[in-house]
């Protein structure tokens, strides 16, 4: 049975989606089943305030915060949740938005069932500094971070829908306005990548699967990089992931490099533009968050 002291559910009222009808469905259900547990909906009003709203949420007790959004308002309570240091403190999400890979990729049955059973497991984040220095800013994703053809692709295909030949046009639209990004190595070697993505699920996107075994609590996330190539070998492993798959992938705990010119990254399908000369880390966070599946 469930020890939360409380349940936080957060979620934006302006979603395009079905997030406030789906908040106040799970609020119900849990208010059935845990009577005895204080139940919170905790409405957003503007970008970033589900990790500000999080951070308070876990700051003491034992709490639960329900994100019902998709990946990216996952990722604003999974940082607030961090931020707060609580190692009490559980996270989950239920899905209500366009990219929810996180939740189809770990769910094992209905949410409130797991959360009437207690169910809490640990998984790993994937840790991402950026910068060097007092200047320095750390952030971590649930699911993946990546810069180059990939993530072009993942947000394509959430637009172009499922079935073959609409994830083909998908990722025929995002290499059509795709170009190769330059990174320096710690090593000092200079690379041209046309793709580079940091996995800690194996699939992105609902249908590009990125390899053939990753999990989020393995101690290791998944490297998968394509450097600069042919334009049709590009395409090619673009539709791969598209359809069938990329395959098994390096596996690691740590990669950095420098940006040699300004480019994007993805976080969780989150944007971030990046300077050129910039340091990028990732790191494996074992068992960072405590959550329900």
């Amino acid at each position: 049975m469930t020890s939360f002291d409380r349940i936080v559910i957060v979620f934006n009222p302006q979603s395009t989606g079905n997030a406030p009808e789906s908040a106040e469905e799970l609020r119900s259900e849990l208010a059935d089943r845990l009577a005895a547990v204080p139940l919170e909906l905790s409405p957003t009003h503007h970008a970033g305030h589900a990790r500000d709203l999080a951070r308070e949420a876990a700051g003491s007790g034992s709490p639960l915060i329900v994100s019902v959004s998709g990946d990216g308002g996952y990722n604003e309570v999974v940082n607030g949740v961090m931020d707060a240091g609580n190692d009490r403190a559980v996270c989950a999400v239920r899905a209500a938005g366009n990219a929810n890979d996180h939740r189809r990729t770990t769910r094992e049955g209905p949410l409130a069932d797991a959360i009437v059973a207690g169910d809490v497991r640990r998984i790993d984040l994937l840790r991402l500094t950026v910068g060097s220095g007092p200047d320095a800013w750390v952030r971590y994703a649930h699911s993946y971070i990546g810069v180059g053809l990939t993530p072009v692709v993942a947000v394509d295909l959430e637009k172009g829908g499922k079935g073959s030949w609409r994830e083909i046009v998908s990722v025929v639209r995002g290499f059509s306005r795709f170009h190769p990004h330059p990174i320096e190595l710690e090593s000092g070697r200079r690379r041209r990548i046309d793709s580079l993505v940091f996995a800690n699920i194996a699939e992105m996107a609902k249908y590009a699967k990125l390899s053939d075994d990753g999990t989020p609590d393995d101690g290791r996330f998944e490297v998968i990089t394509e450097q600069q190539t042919g334009k049709l070998r590009v395409l090619a492993m673009a539709v791969r992931a598209a359809t069938r798959g990329l395959g098994p992938q390096p596996r690691a705990t740590h990669y950095a490099f420098t940006t040699l010119a300004p480019m994007p990254l993805q976080l969780d399908g989150e944007l971030v533009e990046l300077d050129a000369g910039t340091l990028v880390s990732v790191d494996i966070a074992p068992g960072a968050l405590a959550t329900i599946f």
